[in-house]
């Protein structure tokens, strides 16, 4: 291994994961990618600074060209033609299994807001993600003993990787932090592309927390690089993006544009969306929002987010993805299980 690298020794459970190969993929994504993910953290900054004097989003003059053009992003590969039900949880073992168990068309496994971003969590859930790439991922239950295998038909599998904003302190490149979401995507798209893309599949990804269509260029230009050092043609990864903020809300064309030879569409993140909102308009006393309960989806703010994607994905070529609904089946109560289900549907079906 190359010199300026260091980590923490990884848990005993997941040492195949930073091989000197894949640590020094990754650090290689890092040295070509951080100054510009850093640059691109800083105009956050900037930005938040000017909706903090009392400008307000707004669609960019300087790409209305692409707006107004006809264009559509590249064909899907046949196993993401159907997306019309998914589900997501963290990269821990029985999950994964259940999930791609599930009957689901998709399950994304999340390094993001569902799992804690320890370095056994992260490493762990690397070894798990390589092991249902593989199919032969399983676990026992060590309460009951009780075994879980995969079945024969399993979910299309997505993975997110961390946002831009966060740092992985667990493994510096030069002396810095790594980005977290280099760590999490090089990690997985090195052990497992080729892997997946022999299984007649591919590399597929969420993309969280984007405030801007160059940060979407900037993980395009990721994908070029990290399937060029692998031998992959460009357009082997897929990628859904998450609009579930503010200023992104106002770029879905472009942000669909700068990934139109990776894209698997964009999704509605909604509970993320209406956070950003109260974020940015901070200082707006004209965006005050009434108590959690009452901002859903049928509010006109939220609905012409949501018909506004769908717009924008349909006139593209692609996929509009609604957002997840937080309700979860209920094991032991049925009369709760009943209401929770029936509060999906509702949603699914508005």
């Amino acid at each position: 291994m190359r010199a300026g690298i260091d980590f923490t020794p990884p848990p005993p459970t997941s040492r195949s994961v930073l091989t000197p190969a894949a640590v020094e993929f990754v650090a290689d994504l890092a040295r070509a990618f951080g100054d510009r993910r850093d640059a691109l953290l800083a105009a956050r900054r900037a930005r938040q600074a000017r909706f903090d004097a009392g400008e307000r989003p707004q669609l960019l003059p300087e790409t209305a060209d692409v707006r107004a053009a006809e264009w559509t992003v590249a064909p899907l590969p046949a196993d993401l033609l159907d997306r019309r039900v998914e589900i997501t949880g963290p990269v821990e073992r029985k999950m994964i299994i259940n999930a791609l168990n599930s009957g689901a068309n998709v399950f994304m496994a999340d390094f993001e807001d569902s799992t804690s971003p320890t370095w056994l969590n992260v490493m762990n859930g690397q070894v798990n993600l390589a092991d249902a790439v593989r199919r032969t991922i399983h676990y026992t239950a060590p309460e009951t003993g009780k075994e879980y295998a995969l079945r024969e038909r399993v979910a299309v599998l997505f993975v997110r990787p961390r946002g831009w904003h966060l740092r992985e302190r667990h493994l510096l490149v030069d002396g810095r932090d790594a980005p977290a979401a280099l760590v999490d995507f090089g990690l997985f798209f090195f052990h497992n592309a080729r892997e997946q893309v022999a299984r007649g599949t591919g590399p597929y990804f969420y993309l969280p927390k984007m405030e801007h269509h160059l940060e979407a260029r900037l993980w395009n230009d990721v994908f070029l690089h990290a399937q060029g050092a692998l031998g992959l043609p460009p357009g082997t990864i897929k990628a859904t993006v998450l609009i579930e903020t503010l200023p992104a809300a106002f770029q879905m064309d472009e942000i669909l544009y700068e990934l139109r030879e990776h894209s698997a569409g964009l999704n509605c993140g909604r509970w993320d969306y209406i956070f950003s909102f109260i974020k940015r308009r901070a200082g707006d006393l004209s965006a005050l929002l009434p108590d959690r309960a009452q901002v859903t989806m049928d509010r006109a703010f939220l609905r012409a987010y949501s018909q506004l994607l769908i717009k924008t994905c349909h006139r593209r070529g692609v996929h509009a993805m609604g957002g997840m609904a937080a309700q979860i089946p209920i094991k032991d109560d049925p009369e709760a299980n009943d209401r929770a289900l029936e509060r999906v549907r509702a949603d699914k079906l508005r």
